[in-house]
């Protein structure tokens, strides 16, 4: 292999110092031109290429941006699409890493990505993070920090978020248009905001339609297709069942569903079910999952975009947040009405 050129092998090719041969390549003022000009085409000729690493850190930057995400689910797979676009296009590059959920996890690719001298972090939090010195840390030593998705308002730092209780409230909403009263919903665990804000909007729908809340129908679990199969399960196996479920994921959705068929039951005239997320599987089932639609893509460039602005504003953004609106999009499992009216 061909040994990359170096400062020093210009330097002794020329018979001058080192000093002057970097000072030429920094295009400084202070060098005579045809010394400068000697420099330039050997530099060419001899295909010399500078130590990135060294100009990084020299500039204390890397133009490297370091993405944590619970998972690289469908949703959070089209967020890093979103973020890596803009990056690319602003000159960055992303190194995405996921905590599976697990707060060790976190920690550790938090220390990793920062070993690696990322110029800063874009990050939704796992499941497990109840503490958030790890990333006050970061922040005490200058780093930009962006939440979005999962955020925590124990951090001082820009936010980008959907309007999970906005999209709570039109699936719940709708199935009651739909002329359903005793609705369930399977919700993730009640430490996780998301969860509990779009558990918010389902309370809030039954609200304001005076419909008394039923402890019984409100289900915690995991967001894992074989929970909401079991808990659904137990659902349709109560003396009075529901007759609609709402889950806040539509991995949780199929789980329902397919509780719902070993039942024998008939969506939407039997039972009606909305998903969260509107993931393409939705469109593929028998029958077509409702689904709230989160608009993943752009909130990942919205993120992106809050992050390279945080790095060149030294402007407080730390009260900044941008609030994205999700969309229900009625597919056959929960069209009953409207169905009749065609």
């Amino acid at each position: 292999m061909e040994k990359q050129a170096t400062i020093k092998d210009i330097a002794q090719a020329l018979q001058i110092s080192t000093s002057t041969v970097s000072r030429a390549l920094r295009n400084a003022t202070d060098v005579k031109p045809e010394t400068k000009a000697a420099i330039m085409a050997l530099a060419e000729e001899l295909n010399y290429q500078p130590n990135q690493l060294a100009l990084s850190l020299l500039k204390k930057q890397t133009h490297t941006i370091g993405v944590i995400v619970p998972n690289l689910d469908y949703v959070l797979a089209t967020m890093v699409k979103g973020i890596d676009e803009v990056a690319l296009e602003a000159g960055y590059t992303v190194m995405v890493c996921q905590s599976n959920e697990s707060y060790g996890r976190e920690l550790l690719n938090v220390s990793r990505l920062n070993a690696s001298l990322v110029d800063g972090f874009i990050i939704s939090v796992s499941s497990e993070t109840k503490m958030f010195d790890h990333l006050k840390k970061l922040q005490s030593n200058k780093k930009a920090i962006v939440m979005f998705d999962r955020i925590t308002s124990e951090l001082s730092a820009p936010k980008i978020i959907l309007d999970n209780e906005d999209g709570g409230f039109q699936a719940t909403q709708h199935l009651i248009d739909q002329g359903y009263s005793r609705i369930a919903i399977l919700a993730g665990q009640d430490t996780l905001g998301i969860s509990n804000q779009r558990m918010d909007g389902y309370l809030k729908a039954l609200k304001n339609n005076k419909i008394k809340v039923d402890k019984d129908l409100i289900i915690h679990c995991d967001f894992n297709q074989d929970y909401a199969y079991l808990a659904t399960k137990e659902l349709l196996n109560m003396r009075k069942r529901p007759d609609a479920i709402f889950t806040i994921s539509d991995r949780m959705a199929i789980g329902a569903m397919l509780a719902i068929k070993e039942k024998g039951l008939k969506m939407p005239e039997d039972i009606g079910l909305v998903g969260f997320n509107n993931e393409p599987v939705t469109a593929l089932t028998t029958p077509q999952i409702s689904s709230v639609e989160q608009p993943a893509f752009e909130m990942g460039k919205a993120t992106a975009k809050m992050f390279i602005e945080l790095l060149h504003n030294d402007a407080d953004m730390s009260d900044r947040e941008i609030i994205l609106k999700p969309k229900l999009v009625i597919r056959e499992s929960s069209r009953r009405l409207l169905t009749s009216k065609k």
